[in-house]
């Protein structure tokens, strides 16, 4: 049984439908990634899932509960696009606040603080925090509680690469102490690189979902491209190879590519090889590059 079910999730805004009829199984312990342009309907799913705004049609099941309930919203936490604390309080403050609505913890602020670096700016205004720093807030206040569920509305967007690499070290641990399941929305594909399952939304519907090395394998194709000593050179059958002046590439798996290699190894100056990515998979299934 999966531990997030949705079937039939539908939301329409004066008549528009923005999603449309999305069905979504989430195993427990998984980190699961929406891809989608701007528009496609990304957010107004998680916002459901979240229960801030209502589907006009569908169901919602998360180990049993829905988002009418108490004990739904209690197994969740949310890390949004736009930070919901206080600017005029300190960090510590903001999430002292947080942490007494709840009575019962089983690991203490300091654990947190740790855990994401906060030490050198605990005493500092929100306000004054870099991106960086406020987005390691906002995950914080989202985990203080320990969520079974923990849902990212592009949490990464115009941090850098440090940072990011900070924020996914330590999810990725939390992922193995807790099970913790992830539910992501991103526009850096090689964070989605890293689900367990990705869905692909475009339009408010979901045009692909499966693992990533089978949608690489649908829909990404490996390239070879050598740079050889002469046009004349005899390429081997059953390729459809493409000349670009003393360059020839080709579409093959990686055995073929050996084969290939091997067979022209003496006719070869330099070569790349190029193995599909999530950059080939958004682009063929949305005839566009992700915004």
């Amino acid at each position: 049984m999966m531990f997030l079910q949705v079937q039939n999730l539908t939301k329409k805004f004066n008549h528009k439908t923005v999603v449309n009829n999305i069905n979504l199984s989430i195993k427990k312990g998984d980190l699961v990634a929406f891809l989608g342009p701007n528009g496609a309907g990304k957010s107004t799913t998680i916002n459901m899932l979240i229960g801030i705004i209502q589907a006009t049609q569908g169901q919602i099941s998360l180990d049993g509960f829905t988002p009418q309930d108490k004990q739904y919203h209690q197994r969740i936490g949310v890390v949004f696009q736009k930070s919901i604390l206080d600017d005029d309080l300190t960090v510590k403050q903001n999430l002292t606040i947080r942490q007494g609505l709840y009575q019962h913890l089983n690991r203490n602020l300091n654990y947190w603080i740790e855990k994401f670096s906060l030490q050198k700016i605990i005493n500092q205004k929100y306000k004054t925090l870099s991106g960086g720093q406020k987005r390691r807030v906002d995950i914080v206040r989202a985990l203080l509680h320990e969520p079974e569920v923990l849902f990212l509305d592009e949490p990464t967007t115009g941090l850098d690469i440090q940072t990011r690499e900070l924020i996914w070290g330590v999810l990725n641990e939390l992922r193995q102490e807790m099970n913790l399941t992830i539910v992501l929305t991103t526009h850096y594909l090689e964070e989605a690189e890293e689900a367990d399952f990705v869905y692909v939304i475009d339009h408010g519907k979901i045009i692909a979902s499966d693992t990533v090395e089978n949608l690489q394998a649908r829909f990404a194709q490996n390239c070879l491209t050598m740079q050889v000593k002469s046009a004349d050179v005899q390429l081997p059958s059953g390729y459809q190879f493409q000349w670009e002046g003393d360059k020839v590439s080709v579409f093959v798996s990686t055995t073929d590519c050996l084969k290939i290699l091997n067979q022209l190894a003496d006719q070869i100056v330099t070569f790349d090889y190029r193995r599909g990515n999530m950059d080939d998979i958004f682009l063929n299934l949305t005839g566009r590059e992700v915004e």
